[in-house]
């Protein structure tokens, strides 16, 4: 199962981050990505996320929005992959068979 969440609003990542644990809880094996625009980028400045996430999710962050928030990627994690369009890689992984979540 492959799966991409999306988010775009920074106070909802807890939610987001608690769905992403419950599906892999019941789908360990699913390839499941985040991607993040708009002010949710604006997360990856606290360096929350844990290992767990960070190594068995694919955590994107938009180019378009780190620029717009003024955010140099070198000031997140180097486990982050970063985009030039967070909706273009949306819109990819949709046509590669990505379930598309946006809780």
């Amino acid at each position: 199962m492959q799966v991409v969440f999306h988010i775009n609003e920074e106070e909802r990542w807890h939610m987001i981050l608690s769905n992403v644990n419950n599906f892999l809880a019941e789908e360990a094996d699913a390839k499941i990505s985040i991607v993040a625009n708009g002010h949710a980028v604006n997360y990856y400045l606290n360096d929350e996320l844990s290992d767990k996430i960070l190594n068995q999710v694919d955590i994107v962050a938009c180019q378009n929005s780190l620029n717009k928030q003024k955010i140099n990627k070198d000031r997140i994690n180097s486990l982050i992959r970063v985009v030039d369009s967070g909706v273009v890689e949306i819109a990819k992984k949709q046509m590669e068979g990505y379930a598309y979540i946006r809780p």
